[in-house]
Order: structure tokens, then sequence, then C-alpha cells
């Protein structure tokens, strides 16, 4: 696991050193370890390395016998010992045992396909000296992340946007469209980033750069058609084969390892397997709130104490300001889900014994875990009702006193969007802020200009999924919108700020292969019962009260935070001065909002996290260039 930076340029000599260092100082935290360089008139290649594999050898850069082709990367190679053994069959020499080794002689090999032989998690930048050719590369599901600014006669990349912070020849102009969506989803979608000059190679996909022309070309897609005829037991006992062979691939390292567990059912399959797999106890971490309605340790200690585990615990009290700066800068673009607070914390506890540590991350996704896979399948049902009267049901239900507060905003959400376009509805209920009140919050000229520059990719990938099942439409939409640009980024930095690699075994992409060839039956059983075939595995092997329990995700207090002990950082960051002087929102709009939520009114969380979150994003990169 590293961290890369590096650049490259049809101009011997464009490529200043003192620059590559300031890019790779700034992502030394995913790295600490050892940094290595690799120079040339036209490019320049940097790695900060966190010792995994091979501690003694494996250094980076790395190159071929004849030292034509370097590589860096970011990340692990899961099948690299196998690759070693076909590539060394065919007269490879190797110097190390590390599994970055493998891409140069796949390079070799296969050209640019060398990525359809990868199965792992990886970022890597691969210089061909012969053809001033570079090839960067992202993993199939976007576990790693890779950034880059294409300035024409060169082009920089990088681990993470702070890196390309650090390079004044790239322009700091926001992009209006990212910026809208933002504000929408609580996070920058693939491709594009907060800055017009930056972009993020999306998941799946390579960039060819040669002669200072950059193509983008993606390699790889799940298939959900046609689907496999398959029984019921055998496709749970199929699932059970290849998740125990996704753990036990992910166990190979030189460093102590261990698992976040929060003792939902996808992070207690990962350690129940972990313990079959293992010679020792695991070493388990999870934390906890003192609000009882968000505190699920005792579910983790439940599978803890089930498989004999080493088990810590953290509870973590609601003085978040002292780590949000951290994770904002980490983050180097506004983003605002406010579960990257205990990622961090958990992450930073799990540091603390082992470098390595397995999660359940990818589950939801690839198994119809969200309630947008039901509610797709309700609205459908209820598509002939007329507007006017789902519209007035909506209206009803937002205002009945008697109602529970989440049961009855959410009911409301629903009904309100069943008489949308599928993409509409979709794009709907994974907003942050609903149109309608971003619309209320930002200045005219702001929001006329947004409108114009948004391309409104979350509705785009879902219009692209056109002629499969509504509930694998919602599916491979979130595989390539809301798992890379939400939960895997929050992941990827919160983990890597503490030098903590994490690994994912249920979003190994055969494992998620497997999941979308499968009948929308075993996912979403009767309409209803969701993540079914992945729930039927977990009533075996692990306790039955981590699997019959209402899904409650990696939750924080967050609204009664704001309305106590961050209160007044919030309200400063939000009315203040500073805010205001932005020009992007309308002051009124914004504490009308404030003292609704403030008030008990309405309940305005997500919206006002948005709000605080890019603030604070303006506050560490806009006001300190």
């Amino acid at each position: 696991m590293c961290g890369i930076a590096g650049a490259a340029s049809t101009d011997p000599g464009r490529i200043p050193r003192e620059l590559i260092d300031r890019m790779s100082g700034a992502i030394e935290h995913r790295g600490p370890d050892e940094g290595g360089r690799y120079d040339a008139p036209k490019v320049s290649l940097a790695v900060r390395r966190l010792r995994i594999i091979d501690l003694i050898s494996g250094s980076q850069p790395i190159a071929n016998e004849d030292e034509t082709v370097w590589v860096v990367m970011n990340g692990e190679i899961y099948n690299f010992q196998e690759l070693r053994a076909e590539l060394g069959a065919r007269g490879h020499r190797f110097r190390t045992k590390t599994d970055t080794e493998c891409l140069v002689h796949l390079y070799e090999e296969h050209g640019d396909e060398m990525v359809t032989h990868l199965r792992g998690m990886f970022a890597f930048a691969l210089w061909d000296i012969t053809r001033e050719r570079l090839l960067l590369a992202r993993d199939r599901l976007g576990k790693k992340p890779l950034v880059y600014a294409d300035l024409g006669d060169w082009i920089l990349f990088a681990s993470e946007l702070q890196a390309l912070a650090q390079v004044d020849a790239i322009p700091r102009a926001l992009d209006l469209g990212a910026l809208g969506d933002y504000l929408a989803h609580g996070y920058v979608p693939a491709p594009a980033t907060i800055y017009r000059a930056v972009k993020k190679l999306p998941p799946a996909h390579l960039g060819i750069w040669e002669a200072g022309r950059l193509e983008i070309r993606r390699y790889w897609e799940p298939r959900y058609e046609p689907k496999i005829k398959i029984g019921e037991e055998d496709a749970v006992v199929e699932l059970e084969r290849r998740l125990d062979e996704a753990v036990r691939i992910r166990l190979i390292a030189d460093v102590p390892l261990g698992a976040l567990l929060s003792g939902g059912v996808d992070s207690s399959l990962v350690v129940a397997l972990m313990a079959r797999n293992s010679s020792r106890p695991v070493q388990t971490f999870s934390i906890g709130f003192d609000d009882a309605a968000y505190n699920e340790l005792g579910h983790a200690r439940r599978v803890a104490t089930r498989f004999g585990t080493e088990h810590h615990e953290l509870v973590v009290r609601p003085d978040a300001t002292a780590v949000l700066p951290t994770l904002v800068r980490h983050y180097g673009e506004p983003y605002a889900d406010s579960s990257a607070i205990p990622t961090y914390y958990v992450s930073k506890l799990a540091r603390t014994q082992v470098t390595v540590a397995l999660n359940g991350d990818g589950g939801d996704e690839a198994f119809a875990g969200y309630d947008r896979s039901r509610a797709m399948s309700y609205a459908q049902a209820l598509a002939p009702v007329p507007a006017s009267v789902l519209s007035g049901a909506a209206s009803l239900l937002a205002n009945v006193p008697l109602a529970p507060g989440r049961l009855r905003r959410r009911s409301s959400r629903f009904l309100s969007a069943v008489a949308l376009p599928a993409s509409e509805r979709y794009a709907r209920w994974v907003s942050a802020i609903p149109d309608a009140m971003l619309e209320e919050l930002l200045e005219p000229d702001v929001a006329a200009d947004i409108r114009a520059a948004r391309t409104h990719p979350v509705r785009s990938a879902f219009e692209a999924t056109a002629g499969l099942s509504l509930v694998d439409r919602v599916l491979a939409t979130d595989i390539v919108t809301y798992l890379p640009g939400d939960l895997l980024a929050k992941m990827d930095i919160a983990s890597m700020a503490n030098s903590l690699e994490t690994r994912s075994p249920l979003l190994d992409h055969e494992i998620v292969q497997f999941a979308a060839s499968l009948p929308t039956e075993l996912k979403l059983h009767g309409g209803r019962d969701q993540k079914y075939l992945l729930k039927k595995l977990a009533r075996r092997l692990i306790p039955i009260e981590n699997v019959d329990r209402p899904k409650k995700g990696f939750a924080i207090p967050l609204a009664a935070w704001l309305r106590g002990e961050l209160r007044e950082m919030a309200a400063e960051a939000l009315l203040g001065p500073r805010a205001r002087g932005r020009g992007y929102f309308r002051p009124a709009a914004v504490a009308r909002v404030w003292e609704e939520h403030q008030s008990g009114a309405r309940e305005h969380t997500i919206p006002l996290w948005t709000l605080l979150m890019f603030e604070l994003w303006n506050r560490e990169f806009a006001d300190c260039p």
C-alpha cells in the first residue's frame, strides 16, 4: 500500500524535481516507511511506501530486466503469486518478492490488456521508455484513487488531490457543475473533481498519455445479463466458496493484520471467515457512541465473542471538531459523508495494533442492501396512481404530528418521487440537498451558473442501465457512482490518513460479477427481503441476532451534535461573515434552515452538514492558496 505521484512531459527538463518532492511529501502519510523516485528527462515517478509485502527488497519504483519499463503502484495484487509463476515460466526474471514487480512483466507480455489479468485493488503509473508513453490504471471497483491534471504538453497525477494542490501551474478555478453535484449528493462523482483542471480516473479505466495526448478507456464492467441458472442452495454454497477464497487471499501480508467490525452482516461475515482461515485469534476493532441509539458495540462484541477475537473498542464523543480539519485536508475537495468521522477513528484505533485491516464494504451494492432497491419496486407498482394523489399524500404525511419523524420524512420523500421518471427518482433518493431546497439556498446567479454547468452524472449513469430490471439498475448505478465516489473514497482517505491499509473481500471483482449474474430474486427476495442470499449465508456462520436486526449503517448522532456540542462551531461557519462573503448562498435562507433544525421544526442534518463541509473546505483550500 502506497501513495504515488508524478508527471510526464513532451519537453525534456519540463518537470522540476522539487515539485515532485512536494507532491510526494504531501502524501507521506500513505507511505511513511520509505520514499522512492525514478527521474528521466520526460518523466518523474514518485512513491511513498507502506511496507506490507516483501519488507526488505520490495522498494519502488520497480523496472523490468533492461529497465525500459518503470512502475509505481498503490494497492495490492492478490493473485501475484500465480502471476509470478506464469511469468517466470515465460522467462521473466524477478528481483524482488513483491506484487508490484508483476506489473512491468505483465506489460511486456500483454500491453494495456495487462489489467485484465489483475485481481486486486490498485492505482498505478507505468512509463514505457521506448515509446515515451505513460499508462495510468485504476482497479475495477475504485478501491484506490487516482487524480490527474492534463495540461497539454505535460500531465501530472497523484493518489490524492492535496498532492496536486502543490502545483501552482494547475488552475484553481472551481468546476461549477461539480459543485452542483457535490451539493446534490454530498460528494463529487468521477470523472470530475471540484477543480475544472483536475479529473479523477474513473474505476475500471485506463489513461494512456502519449505525445501530449490523453486517451481514457474503460476495460471492465459487471455484466447483469445473462443470468446464471442456479438453485438457492447451490447459490449459497457457491457464495460461501467465493467469499472464503476472497478473504483467504486477503490475509497475505508480512505485517500484523486485523478487521474493522461494526457488528453488521457484512463485516461479521468477513470476521467469521478470517477466523476460519487464521491460525491465531483475529484482532477486531469497533467504535461506539454515548448515544445508545447509535451505539452498536454490543453487536460487535457478540461476534467477537463467538469467534474468539482479540477485540478493541473506542467510544467516540462529540469532539469531532478536532478531526474535521484533518479530514477536510486529506479529502482535498468537499466531502459530506459524516461517517468519515467514525471511519477515521476506527482506522486510528486499528493502526495501534495492525497495519492491514479487512472490512465489509460492498455487500449492499452487490447484493441489494439499500432501501432504494426495494423502493424502486414499490414505486413501479404505484406508477398508475395520479400524481396529484401522490403529491397530496406526501404533503399530508410531511405534516402528521404524531408520526415518528424519520418514518414521516422517508414516507413523504418516497411518495413525492413516485411520479418522477426512474432516473430522477433514483437521483432524488440518493440526494444530500434536494433540488428544490438547493434552489432556495443558492444565490440566483450562482444557481443559474450551476444549472448550466451540471451534467448530472448520477442520473446519466442510471439512464445508461436501460434494459435491466429495476433492482439491477439500482445496483449497477450504485456500483459506478455511490460506491467509488462516496464509500470507497471515505474508506481510502480515512484509513490512509492513519497509514492503515484496508481490504474489502466483498469487493473482489469476481464476487461482484457473481452477484450481478444472480437472479434478482436471490438479492431482493419477494420484492421485500434485501440482501437475501448474503443473509442466508450469514445465518449459517454468524450469530442470528446480528442478521435479523434493522440496518443502521455507520451512522453518528449528528443531528444531536449539531444542536449540542457542535452548535457553536457550525453556526459560526455557516452563518458567519466568511461564509456570507463567498456569495454562493443566500444568508437568510441558510439561517432559516439552521433555525428550523435547531428548533426541531424540521430535520436538516444532511443539508447542513453538506454546507458545513463545503465551508470548511473553502477555509482549508480556497482561503489558503
